[in-house]
């Protein structure tokens, strides 16, 4: 679904995703677009934040509020780093800003579907144990974290990070490392991604357990699955 207010830019990407093979909905403003999504369940979203009715800010909040669980790519003029760790700390799953190349565009839409398809499969595999860590468990059949039987409601990409850094614990993975394994392709110099989904988890789980932390900085690097606090077994 493309949910964008300027005709010809919609009918650009709108062509071109179909032009490569998929089915496209559109919307030119913030409500419409909600309706869609709601309506429509598409399997990705690409949103402008500048729109009439409904800003994209609040159109990506509401789709995380309902629980849609969507890739969803920002595509905007502002350019700010303030604009693009916001985008990202709402639920975005990435930032593109304009003006952008419709093969860039093209690319990234892949590889968000090319992870969601992998993480759907992951998720069909049996025997897969789900990781357990004192009072977290990590399901990866379920796509969902636990604390104490409790579901942290965590998008996949999150998950997909908490799973990673869990799974190889207590191994510390590099941010272009993480990048690179979940979100399917080359870190951008400057890219601050990691960190804010990094960021996001951290307060789910400190939601959960406030006397402890998961995940450790290291800084300059990345980042290590290791529980520190009131825990009497690491």
């Amino acid at each position: 679904m493309v949910v964008e207010d300027d005709e010809v830019i919609c009918e650009a990407i709108a062509f071109n995703l179909r032009q490569n093979g998929y089915a496209v909905l559109t919307a030119g403003n913030g409500l419409e677009g909600l309706r869609q999504l709601r309506r429509g369940r598409p399997d990705l979203m690409i949103l402008d934040l500048m729109l009439p009715q409904m800003d994209g800010w609040k159109l990506c909040e509401q789709a995380r509020r309902e629980e849609f669980d969507l890739p969803i790519i920002m595509c905007s003029a502002r350019t700010s780093e303030f604009d693009k760790v916001k985008g990202l700390s709402i639920g975005a799953d990435d930032y593109l800003t304009k003006p952008f190349g419709m093969a860039e565009l093209m690319a990234r839409v892949e590889a968000q579907l090319r992870r969601a398809r992998q993480q759907a499969r992951a998720a069909t595999l049996s025997g897969r144990e789900p990781v357990v860590a004192g009072p977290l468990t990590i399901d990866a059949a379920r796509k969902e974290a636990y604390g104490e039987g409790k579901p942290l409601a965590l998008t996949s990409k999150e998950f997909a990070v908490l799973y990673l850094l869990a799974r190889e614990a207590p191994k510390v993975i590099s941010r272009e490392d993480i990048y690179k394994l979940v979100w399917g392709y080359e870190m951008m110099h400057g890219d601050r991604s990691v960190d804010v989904f990094v960021r996001r988890i951290r307060k789910k789980l400190e939601k959960a357990f406030p006397d402890k932390t998961f995940l450790q900085t290291h800084h300059g690097f990345g980042y290590k699955f290791e529980i520190k606090g009131d825990s009497t077994a690491p």
